[in-house]
């Protein structure tokens, strides 16, 4: 069977331009790094970078069932949302398990925006369409992926370089009002976007929705402006700091919400799709829950690495890992028995033939 082509985004061509490392991801041609992952990590950290994530998906809901919809596909609340709000959020599916993490943006009473993972991006479709006809909400459900190109401008100066650029805002407030998880339509460089005050590095910062079309443009200004680019090898580096779950590493179909720390956007008071099952899991607890590991010897916990304990028995598995930029020892984040979880225990990450020693952590890694 035919491999199909990688999907280009509308920066593809500037990627080259600027020397990006191009590598395969989601099914697209994507720049892993340009002048180098430490380099670019700290420049996010420190100050600003900004990152190509046009790929991500981008579904819109509206009609007068559409935050019915929303609070049955979604586990976190989406009643306290007004407009301009943005929400965190992941879709259970039937089995314990999570469909995708998402955002979720208010943009009308009756019109919401939702966020996907784009390696999930058909299947989420998919499922939100099943959820539509077995309950029957009256929506209208348009994937507008396609229309949509993003930017994320990431780091503490972030803002202020965008608001030196002079975006204006359609309700007339002023830019310094955009606050954390909330998000704005306006103008920037006359292309109309949406500009919300999220991301994935724990670093502050905006992401900008802008058609096609005129991302190309916004991008040139913002390298102007001494922004450089990063790549997906940074941007992991950074949420993994955070402790923030990748679907696919931390999070997929068989991983509860629960179990992966998701509990604070899995809200019971309202009805949703296998609430019952995770009510369960938060009563009772579940087998294995999803921990920060700290090396305190050389070594670096790779994705499928066994965790054990003093005896050699596996007691968990490495989900995510790296050599933390920031703090200069391997970070890891792990899914672990029950009782080995508590924070501070000592543990092992077995790397190839030898026990390296680490303990148990809260996240995030990074506290400041």
């Amino acid at each position: 069977m035919e491999t199909p082509p990688l999907e280009l985004t509308p920066l593809h061509d500037a990627h080259i331009a600027a020397g990006g490392k191009m590598v395969p991801f989601a099914g697209f041609s994507m720049p892993v790094q340009y002048a180098g992952l430490k380099e670019e990590h700290h420049a996010v950290r420190d100050r600003v970078g900004m990152f190509d994530v046009s790929h991500m998906g981008e579904f819109f809901v509206s009609g007068p069932d559409a935050l019915a919809l929303v609070q049955w596909v979604s586990s976190n609340d989406a009643s306290s949302l007004f407009d301009g709000k943005v929400q965190y959020s992941c879709m259970p599916n039937v089995r314990g398990g999570i469909v995708d993490d998402l955002l979720v943006y208010r943009l009308a009473e009756d019109r919401y925006m939702l966020v996907v993972n784009a390696n999930n991006r058909a299947k989420d479709w998919a499922w939100i369409q099943t959820q539509v006809a077995d309950k029957g909400f009256d929506v209208s459900l348009e994937d507008v992926s396609d229309r949509h190109a993003l930017i994320a401008l990431q780091g503490p100066e972030a803002q202020g370089v965008l608001g030196q650029m002079s975006p204006t805002r359609k309700d007339g407030q002023p830019w310094e009002d955009l606050t954390y998880y909330t998000f704005t339509e306006g103008t920037l460089l006359g292309n109309d976007v949406l500009v919300s005050a999220t991301g994935y590095t724990g670093a502050g910062g905006v992401e900008i929705y802008v058609a096609p079309e005129g991302v190309a443009a916004i991008w040139e200004a913002l390298l102007d402006a001494g922004v450089p680019p990063c790549g997906l090898g940074a941007r992991d580096t950074l949420r993994m700091e955070m402790g923030f779950c990748l679907y696919g590493n931390d999070i997929d179909d068989t991983t509860s919400p629960i179990s992966a720390g998701l509990g604070w956007v899995t809200k019971f008071t309202k009805d949703f799709v296998d609430a019952e099952t995770l009510k369960a899991h938060k009563a009772d607890g579940t087998p294995r829950r999803l921990r920060g590991l700290v090396m305190d010897d050389r070594g670096i916990p790779r994705q499928g690495y066994d965790v054990v304990n003093a005896a050699g028995q596996v007691v968990g598995t490495v989900t995510s890992g790296t050599m933390s930029p920031s703090l200069g020892h391997g970070i890891g984040m792990a899914y672990l028995d029950r009782d080995v979880s508590a924070l501070g225990t000592d543990l092992f990450v077995q790397i190839r033939n030898k026990k390296v020693a680490c303990h148990v952590v809260k996240f995030p890694f990074l506290t400041s």
